[in-house]
């Protein structure tokens, strides 16, 4: 098999027999042609199976090592899906630290149809144990978490989930196949917003399932296709294009992220800082166990919250903006966006106050990045002072 390097940079170029072209060609049709009754080339209707789509979904199915991959219009519609697999009276495990939107859609559209969720620390078993019930059908562990960066050992977790009769879905957005593979480590689904890392120019919305099991991946393929929620040619080929150069990105963001990680622990204005890569994490240990690297997001707290808007209005190279993964370095305030929806009682019991704030590394070089941070900072602290 080869490296990951090789396989992500040659998404698409072995695919098209016919012209040999190594940019695998968008198909911009929604019908095929029969070549006689009963007989089918294997794409009938876009919605079901389309040519540019389903090159992307056999890559992201061998990146992940899973059976079958499911490109869909965003992460949201991915887990959408996904929560498609559940019925009414379903209970689900869920990390405590959760990105916004997923909570939303669990409280307040999955909760219409009858099924619940817990949400709790997911790397305590005992805390999962308590919680199970006869009816808890799957957990799903988001690692690290947004925004605060908590580590669950998948393989242990899974192990537990499968004794349990659980299945086990990992969001894996924030590290990506390049450095954490869940289906190896015993996890049956994998989530992607493929907005972020995958894609990694800021240019398109796609959500990724990977599954692992025929009989899984035929009951999503059957979803998939019955909800309609899937991509379009023209973002698939954007996606696959993305993602040629993920290796590389990955390895940029994860040394620029550790850096400025590292500085900002030392910073006198900032009281803590959220990565696993730093030593102090208590994450550390799993995620260098189970993980070949680190995120280019981490999240920090600044001591003053006074200095949460000045900071946010004098940044300039770095974009005050909502999303994360991509070239350019952007922050986000999540108590206020990302996370708005999670009562605010419980945003502040798991940490996610009035001075948080959650930073996407980008690639620009790293001393420009400091540098506009700390200039940022500086504005800030000089506003407070008067």
């Amino acid at each position: 098999m080869k490296k990951i390097e090789s396989r992500l940079a040659q998404i698409g170029s072995l695919n098209d027999p016919h012209t040999g072209a190594v940019s695998f060609p968008v198909y911009q049709a929604t019908a095929f042609r029969h070549p006689r009754l009963g007989q089918s080339t294997g794409f009938d209707y876009a919605r079901t199976k389309s040519p540019t789509r389903a090159v992307l979904e056999a890559a992201a199915a061998d990146l992940e090592s899973g059976d079958a991959g499911f490109a869909t219009s965003s992460g949201m519609a991915a887990l959408q899906i996904v929560f498609a697999l559940f019925s009414k009276g379903d209970h689900l495990l869920v990390s405590l630290d959760l990105y916004g939107g997923t909570y939303r859609l669990l409280e307040k559209v999955m909760t219409r149809f009858g099924i619940t969720a817990s949400y709790l620390d997911t790397n305590d078993l005992d805390a999962l144990e308590s919680s199970w019930t006869p009816n808890t059908k799957a957990i799903l562990i988001e690692t690290p978490t947004n925004p605060l960066m908590m580590v669950t050992d998948i393989a242990k977790v899974a192990a537990w989930a499968k004794r349990k009769g659980m299945l086990t879905i990992v969001d894996n957005t924030l590290l990506t196949p390049f450095f954490q593979r869940p289906i190896e480590l015993g996890a049956d689904i994998v989530v992607h917003s493929a907005s972020k890392y995958l894609g990694g120019h800021n240019d398109v919305l796609a959500g990724l399932i990977v599954t692992k099991g025929e009989q899984l991946s035929a009951d999503v393929a059957f979803l998939h296709n019955s909800i309609g929620a899937v991509l379009g040619p023209q973002d698939s080929w954007l996606l696959m294009r993305g993602m040629k150069t993920l290796a590389l990105r990955m390895e940029r963001h994860q040394s620029n992220a550790t850096r400025l990680a590292q500085w900002l622990k030392g910073h006198p204005s900032v009281e803590e800082v959220y990565y696993p890569a730093l030593p102090h994490h208590p994450g550390h240990e799993i995620q260098n166990a189970q993980s070949s690297g680190n995120t280019g997001i981490f999240s920090f707290r600044m001591k003053d919250a006074r200095t949460i808007e000045p900071i946010l209005r004098h940044i300039r190279l770095i974009a005050f903006a909502e999303s994360l993964g991509g070239a350019e370095s952007l922050m986000t305030y999540p108590a206020i966006q990302t996370h708005a929806d999670i009562p605010e009682d419980i945003r502040r019991a798991v940490g996610v106050d009035d001075r948080l704030l959650r930073f996407s590394v980008g690639l620009e070089h790293v001393e420009d990045i400091q540098n506009d941070l700390q200039q940022a900072i500086e504005a800030a602290e000089r506003e407070i002072r008067g």
